[in-house]
């Protein structure tokens, strides 16, 4: 069975120790190279869409906690309060939002900024119990694609709408293939906040925002503060997990005061949507390396071209062409080791997308023979004919190593 663990191992991706405890993966450097590349797409696409990137800090005072009703609600997946005096603590946070919301109240609103997109790609700290963590799957420390939109209640439904849109944009580029939508509403219990009259009408904005669309509706399975819409993806092992959610929330804005001046000049209490495109990129990572077997497409693979001089003679000349790659924005490296065969196996094995042989014709005329993931060969062409296809396909973000035709 394909696992990610298995696979993270062999392609160097991550590892975990237990010198640094259980759930808590150190991203090597090819994992690391992948998840930047992602994260770089994930805060374009955002930015292009009107959302406003911040940082905010991983942990804060117990009082921002209680306010935001983690603490009365929440408090079981969250680690423990760390005291420094008797009127001092601090708790690593399990969310985002209660920061977000001390983002939108720094300053006084207008209902012209509104709909206003708070993003953060930020670490947030849950103590899942041992028995559960695996690899990147489930986690202690998770670094969340996190943003916040504060609307007026008339803009929700285009905000949802939005955001959908994005999150079919990001999955599509990503290689993602979602398993169905879930609107995930209240069920029986005393861990809800709000009235009745919030909790209907949030779900009501978002059965609203899903017309039309296949989904399950799920009782129990809702926020502590709103109803929400989750997108599911399936693991290798048939496993069901949220990659994607939109979350409504009138709770918080009540909590913290939020406010903003209308036209009119009256004060007005902003909705608080809460979404993520792509998940966590602990989840994320662990989804696509099993969906892709490894093989991630060309723009986020950790390398993109690999160059093999046939001997030793064409080593200076497979530097060079090399250099010229990073030059170009490419994720490029030279293997001297070994056998020609015994490198082209090896890189097989790390599913690097395209391969350059560089022999003495090559190095001579310029010209360079790319070898395709899978084992495709291409004529030899001119050097920086290749690295133009190269980029151009990681520029596009295609999930082919060549384009159409």
């Amino acid at each position: 069975m394909i696992d990610h663990r298995r696979l993270g191992r062999e392609l160097d991706l991550f590892v975990s120790d237990p010198l640094a405890g259980a759930g808590l993966p150190i991203w090597l450097p090819a994992g690391a190279a992948a998840r930047h590349a992602v994260e770089e797409y994930v805060r374009e696409l955002e930015r292009r869409s009107g959302h406003q990137h911040v940082y905010s800090p991983p942990l804060g005072k117990r009082e921002l906690f209680e306010l935001s009703g983690h603490l009365g609600y929440f408090a079981e997946d969250m680690f423990p309060p760390m005291r420094l005096s008797a009127d001092d603590e601090f708790v690593l946070r399990p969310a985002l939002c209660p920061h977000h919301a001390l983002v939108f109240r720094a300053r006084g609103r207008s209902y012209r900024e509104l709909p206003l997109r708070i993003a953060e790609l930020g670490g947030m700290y849950r103590p899942e119990r041992s028995g559960v963590l695996g690899g990147l799957s489930r986690v202690r420390a998770i670094s969340l694609n996190d943003a916040h939109t504060f609307c007026a209640p008339e803009q929700v439904g285009d905000e949802v709408a939005e955001i959908l849109r994005l999150i079919r944009e990001a999955h599509a580029a990503l290689g993602v293939r979602p398993a169905g939508f879930r609107l995930s509403l209240r069920g029986p219990g005393e861990k809800y906040v709000g009235d009745d009259a919030q909790w209907a009408r949030a779900e009501d904005l978002l059965r609203g925002a899903l017309a039309g669309m296949a989904y399950v509706e799920a009782p129990g399975e809702a926020a502590f503060y709103g109803p929400k819409i989750d997108i599911q993806i399936v693991d290798a092992a048939g496993r069901e997990s949220t990659i994607s959610t939109i979350q409504l929330d009138f709770d918080k804005p009540e909590r913290f005061d939020l406010s903003y001046t209308d036209s009119d000049g009256s004060r007005r209490r902003p909705v608080m949507l809460h979404r993520s495109l792509v998940g966590s990129m602990e989840r994320l990572f662990a989804y696509l390396v099993e969906v892709h077997e490894g093989a991630f497409p060309a723009w986020y693979a950790p390398v993109q071209l690999l160059l093999l001089p046939v001997d030793a003679a064409q080593v200076d000349a497979a530097a060079e062409l090399a250099r010229q790659a990073v030059d170009a924005g490419l994720r490029a490296d030279i293997d001297v080791s070994g056998s020609l065969g015994a490198r082209i196996r090896d890189a097989a094995r790390r599913r690097v997308p395209y391969l350059g042989v560089v022999g003495a014709r090559e190095a001579a005329d310029g010209r360079l023979a790319l070898r395709l993931r899978g084992g495709r060969a291409l004529d030899p062409m001119p050097a920086a004919a290749a690295l133009a296809l190269i980029g151009a396909q990681v520029a596009a973000r295609a999930t082919d190593l060549l384009p159409p035709g």
